[in-house]
Formats: C-alpha cells, structure tokens, sequence
C-alpha cells in the first residue's frame, strides 16, 4: 500500500485538473449490502473456462478437463472463488459443444466422466466451486431424441418432444412463419415427408414435409418445452450433475424455452451480441425503463422472455434445494429492461441473472452510474445479488472493445480489414473498467485471459473460423472466433505452452507471447498481479458484499465514477485529465501507475483512464 500525504495545491487546482477534496464526502447508500454471512453466489468471483480453449492435456490442439485440472492451481492463487465450465458435453461440435447430443456424457475431445469426476474432486479440494453450463433451448441434431423423431411419422410423440410444424402457402413450401435465425437466415428448416425423414435438399423424388424451428443453426433444433417429457427429462439432468456434486449450472438462453402461443410473425431482429429490436427499431435498452404494465413479455419478440419460462425454473429451484451446500442457478438472459431480468432472480428462481447491461454501456461515466444504480436497485426490489461481467466467449473482448474509436460499439468480431483497436488504450481502459467492476458489490464474472489482458485476434484467416455465424451470414459477420483464441501459458514454447504437441485448434497471434502467464506471474504491475492483488483486497475487504454510496463531489462528473463500499472508494478516471487525489489518500489497488510530480509540495493525480482503490477514512 502507499500513503500519500499530499494535498493539492493552488497551482494544481489552477491547471484544469480535477481536485478530489479530502475528505471524500458521500451522499445517501444507494446499496445495502445483504448481511455478514451471505451464500457464497452472492458475492463470488466467477471464472469463465472455455474448456477447448484453456488448457490442452492430450496435445491434439483442443483443451480439455484434463487441462482444466493442470491449471487450478492458477485459478487458485488468482483468487477466484468459482469456475464456470462452458459445454464439454457429447456433441458433433457444430457450435462449439452448444449443441448437445448427450446431456449426461463428456465428448471425448474432452475426455471422460472420470476425468470430470477428477477435476470436481480436485477443484473442491483447492477451495474453487465448480459451475456447469446447461443448454436447455434446443439439442444438436443428433441427439437420440431428434433422430427419433426424425424417424417417426408427423404427430407422434417423437416430434412433440421439438417444435414441427406444416408450412404455410399452398403446397406448405413456406416457413411456418417469418421468424429469423440468430445466426442468420429463417429460423425454420423443412424435412422429408412421413418417417425417416431427413432434412429437403431439392433432390428429385423428394416429398417434402414439416418445418422444425431453431433460432440458433439449423443443427440445433428447439425444444418443446410445453411437453412434460422434456420438462421431466431435464430435471433428471440436474440431479445428474447435482449428485456428481456440482454447484451450480448456468443457464444458456435462459429467456428462451417458452414461445408465444400461436408462434406469431415478427419483425424484429435477434443479435446475440445486441439482444432483440422490434422492427420500429425500439430496443429497450434504458436501463431504467418502467415496465410495460403488460403481463406477457416484454420488448423480446414472441420467442423469448416469455412469462411461462419462470414456472420451468421455479420447479428448478425446487431441485437445487434438494440438495446441500448453496446450490446456484445463473440466468444468461439477454433481457430488458433490468426490472424484467430481475423477475428471473425472484427468491424462488434462479440465483443470479448476467447483467449485460454493464458490458454494453462503454466507456462514459454517465451512462456508467445510471446502469450502477439501476442494476442494484433492480435486484434489491427481489433480494438477488447484481451480477457484473465485461467479457465472454461471445463477445469481443473488452481488452480490444475499450480500444475501438468509439468504445460504446459492440461488434460481433472483428475482421482484419476492419477499423482496428488501440492495442494500448484497450488494455489500459480494460484494466481500470476490471477495477471498477470488482469493486462493485454482488457477484463478478471474469472470462478466461482476462486476468492476462489478452486483445481480441482481429487477423484470422477466414479459412480456420469455426463459428456458425460467420458462415449463416456468408460472412458478413466475424463471428465469435477472435475472442476464443487458446490461451498464452508460456512465451518461450511452441503454442505458448497451451499443450504438449504446441498445436491449437485457432491460431494464435504472435503478440499473445508478451501476455503468456509465465511472463506476467510476479511482476509487479502487470495485468495477471493487478487482478490478484485487487481479488484478495476485495476478499479481505469484502466488497462483494457490500454497500454502495457514491462520492458527492464526483456526483455528477462527466469524467469520474466514484462511489464508497464499506471502508473503499472506487475512483474511476475516464476523462482526459488526471484527477488529484486528496491529501493522505491510501492506494490500496490502482490499475496502472499514478503519478506523483517533483515539486516540494507534491501532487498525486490519477491518469486517464486509471482506476484506483483508496482506503475511506
């Protein structure tokens, strides 16, 4: 820790910079903190593994549980109190292992259940709880249940467990309705008529039949969710899991499962990286909207938010109370407004909801403190923890998003001839919005690499992408490869260390040898010991569950978010000019260097795009 014990002078306050008074004065809590002995969800650090990308432990180029197991005692000495694992379940692979063939197998890129067992045991043994992704909206294609139905005739069981229907038009060549693709193209793909049908190709001979709907890739096919064999089955893959000792699952498109009656047209679009937007172009997207007084959904088109989704989850609830030890189920729902996705977190629902309205705002301290505000003041209505996060494996990276020319755009991917970030100022804004996040109260989530500043690959070679949505926009869009790049472990080895063979089933960019862990492990200063160093300060200080007041001399700044938790205050700089602590302000964590002048009566000032920690007094 550093004191400082400078105050600022005359000559500083006459420069334009601005002069933090000391003390900090606070107005009103705008947070209470939810008591002394809180579940462990509530205040978490939650880290992300993307297992294909992580670790590789057989040296076939693909991460794997194996992997995941060599590496915990990193994850242990970052200071994480949790890991949530992305699909490792049997799976052809054609999303990236969200689409499943097995509910109740590991793929065997992967491994095996008993390397799963392996690394539950000795995660546990390490201190770290192990989350597990669930994707409820739709199986692959070839799950035994799809290929059942694909082999048994229109109207039977088979194909009430997925969402068949006849075409419209006359002869039914028309979708059943205008519904469109999240990854691009209709949201509907028509089958051969009768029993061992298989998807019309045109061929001659053919008798074409039924549509079935995916709102993903055509090899995802939707769920029925209003059957009671596909409720049923799914409870039995909880208690799958939740006996293996798992601690939780997260919960992939989380506002999906139910559609509207009727399945109606709509004209709106789906993004998933910018949610839903009617066809008026209305979003949704003020944080603090009031709701709309309807009791159907809200601004989510008629294939998602839909209010039957919470009965499916509070019959969820009821499964995880079976069972000890603080079992959590974590929404990744893409909903607005934030009183909506607050419905999702109701005490008997889910546990937490991701709040992507944090990872969407940018980098403007006005938009900042109204999402603070509204996130908190959402979730306290329902006495849920606010969850915060700024990256994941579909998003860009906010190491290169922060850099962009206008930090606010969201992008999904970036192609090589495309305006390119600044490398520099997308690491040094990353770093300060990483600080301001953690010191936020509630449950953070961290995607793995941040703690090591990886950027985005902006300079893949079309020929290796793997994503869906690269291809069903022929294109258009790069797609979620640039942010799934395999990790930099050590920067002197073939593959930078990610497996023994030093192959990787993405190519890496040569810059990832400067971010490599090896290289960052006990520098001071870097990006790997500025996150551990802010972990531990916000374990020891408990701010994730704590209270939130903001500074009132920062109040209404258009450059500064600050506010108190407990015996910290979070000051971020995102203006131009350096901020000047006040006298005997006590660093306790700072995203990058502070700068202290030469004069006899020194200034402590806080640069752009800074954040620090100081100790309240």
């Amino acid at each position: 820790m550093t004191r400082i014990d400078s105050t600022p002078t005359a000559a500083a306050t006459s420069t334009g910079l601005a002069t933090a008074p000391a003390p900090f004065s606070t107005g009103a809590l705008v947070h209470t903190g939810p008591g002394e002995a809180p579940e462990w969800w509530r205040d978490a650090v939650i880290y992300q593994v993307y297992p294909r990308s992580f670790a590789d432990g057989d040296g076939d180029g693909v991460g794997d549980l194996p992997g995941i197991t060599s590496k915990l005692d990193h994850l242990a000495e970052l200071g994480v109190d949790a890991v949530w694992l992305s699909p490792f379940y049997r799976s052809p692979q054609k999303d990236a292992g969200y689409d499943v063939a097995d509910y109740r197998d590991v793929d065997p890129l992967f491994g095996t259940l008993a390397d799963f067992d392996e690394l539950l045991a000795q995660a546990h043994a390490r201190g770290i709880r192990i989350i597990v992704d669930l994707v409820p909206n739709h199986t692959s294609d070839q799950h035994a249940w799809f290929q059942a139905a694909l082999a048994s005739p229109e109207g039977s069981p088979e194909r009430a467990r997925y969402i068949f229907r006849e075409g419209e038009g006359e002869h039914g060549e028309l979708p059943p309705n205008n519904w469109q693709s999240i990854f691009g193209g209709p949201a509907w793909t028509r089958v051969t008529a009768g029993a061992n049908a298989r998807p019309v190709t045109g061929a001659e001979g053919e008798t074409p039949g039924q549509w079935y709907l995916h709102l993903f890739d055509s090899t995802q096919p939707d769920l029925a969710w209003d059957n009671p064999e596909v409720r049923e089955e799914f409870e039995q893959v909880l208690r799958f899991w939740l006996d293996k000792g798992v601690d939780g699952f997260r919960v992939d498109v989380a506002h999906g499962m139910i559609k509207a009656d009727g399945l109606p047209d709509w004209d709106g679009t789906v993004s998933m990286v910018e949610g839903t937007e009617a066809a008026d172009g209305e979003e949704g997207t003020d944080p603090g909207a009031p709701e709309d007084g309807s009791t159907g959904a809200g601004n989510s088109g008629p294939m998602f938010d839909q209010d039957g989704v919470h009965e499916i989850y509070r019959a969820w609830h009821r499964v995880l109370a079976e069972y000890d030890g603080d079992r959590a189920l974590v929404a990744e729902a893409w909903v607005e407004p934030l009183s909506r996705l607050a419905r999702y977190v109701r005490p008997d629902e889910m546990h937490q909801a991701f709040n992507f309205s944090f990872l969407t705002t940018g980098w403007d301290a006005a938009p900042l403190r109204t999402v603070i505000a509204a996130s908190l003041h959402a979730n306290d209505e329902v006495g849920a923890p606010t969850t915060w996060v700024l990256s994941n494996h579909d998003v860009v990276r906010h190491a290169s998003r922060l850099g962009l020319a206008d930090p606010g755009l969201r992008p999904n991917g970036i192609f090589a001839h495309d305006p390119q970030p600044d490398e520099e100022l997308g690491l040094r804004r990353a770093r300060a919005a990483s600080l301001l996040m953690l010191g936020l109260p509630g449950s953070s989530y961290l995607y793995q690499g941040e703690e090591l500043g990886l950027p985005e690959h902006t300079a893949l070679p079309d020929d290796v992408r793997e994503d869906p949505a690269f291809f069903r926009t022929q294109g258009a869009e790069a797609g979620r490869d640039g942010c799934r790049i395999p990790l930099p472990w050590r920067a002197d080895a073939e593959g930078f260390g990610f497996g023994p063979s030093g192959k990787t089933w993405l190519p890496q960019p040569q810059s990832y040898g400067r971010y490599a862990a090896d290289v960052q492990r006990g520098v001071e200063g870097s990006t790997y010991e500025t996150y551990r160093t802010a972990l531990a300060t916000r374990r020891a200080e408990r701010l994730g569950a704590g209270t939130l007041a903001w500074v009132e001399e920062f109040a209404g700044s258009a450059d500064v978010v600050a506010f108190r938790n407990r015996d910290v205050v979070v000051l971020a700089n995102l203006g131009a000019e350096p901020v000047v602590l006040p006298h005997g302000a006590e660093v306790l964590v700072a995203s990058g260097p502070v700068l202290t002048d030469r004069s006899a009566d020194p200034q402590v000032r806080v640069p752009s795009d800074t954040t620090v920690w100081l100790r309240a007094h």
